[in-house]
């Protein structure tokens, strides 16, 4: 019996991977929250499978439910909003069913900040705009940021911010950003994108969060900040320049 923890992307199922699809086709099992989730995504899993929705469950009770599984002898498919590897709770969890001597892996995903910038068609990284993407999250209502990794420390650089967890908390985090980045540094926030509820909102650090508020937005949505999203006239990237020494 093995858990798969599967990078379920931003919600639409045409963002799963291959290989997302065929675990949860495999496996009789599957945990997810059902706060972000395209029901075309559940409906990967094989008849018969019991479906477990973890919005409201504690990790003790996710635990818990993979445990039973175990002793079925059934396999797990642990779908994560976006990608795995950033705010999945997958340290936590791994540590834990490791602990049970529990077989475990991860199966990559779209990244919800990924997709929001496909949708609005935009790069992240510009030549001599900026080259460097911060994920980070809000400060509040959460564990406590590690010392150094405040928000004003990542705005000084001047990169592309990608905030989570923190759709809350805009009108504070747009002051405190403009700041460094100006109120007029372009905004742009994506909600279950791709997915048939999908949201896209753009503006500026001094509207944005008038945007949010109007919207109703609480949760599952990404907040992407900086000069590289409306960059217009940059240098041309010196990686396809004809005059690059070719070997």
């Amino acid at each position: 019996m093995t858990v798969h923890f599967i990078g379920a992307g931003p919600g639409a199922a045409d963002l799963l991977t291959l290989r997302a699809v065929r675990l949860i086709e495999s496996s009789q099992v599957c945990l997810y929250a059902g706060t972000y989730l395209d029901d075309a995504v559940l409906a990967h899993c094989p008849p018969g499978a019991r479906r477990v929705d973890t919005q409201h469950l504690t990790l003790d009770e996710i635990i818990d439910a993979i445990v039973a599984a175990d002793a079925l002898g059934h396999d797990v498919a642990r779908l994560c909003s976006g990608d795995p590897s950033v705010y999945s709770a997958v340290a936590e969890q791994g540590r834990r069913l490791d602990a049970a001597g529990i077989a475990w892996d991860v199966c990559p995903g779209v990244p919800a900040y990924a997709a929001t910038a496909a949708r609005v068609g935009r790069e992240l990284t510009v030549p001599e705009v900026t080259q460097s993407v911060v994920l980070t999250r809000a400060q509040r209502d959460s564990t406590p940021m590690p010392a150094g990794e405040e928000l004003a420390n990542f705005a000084r650089t001047g990169a592309t911010l990608v905030l989570h967890l923190a759709i809350r908390h805009t009108r504070r985090l747009a002051h405190e950003l403009a700041e460094h980045y100006g109120t007029d540094c372009p905004v742009v926030v994506g909600s279950q994108v791709s997915s048939p509820e999908e949201l896209i909102l753009r503006g500026t650090l001094a509207d944005i969060a008038d945007q949010v508020e109007d919207a109703g937005l609480r949760q599952a949505a990404v907040i992407l900040v900086g000069p590289a999203l409306a960059a217009h006239g940059f240098a041309e990237s010196h990686l396809y320049s004809c005059s690059r020494e070719r070997t």
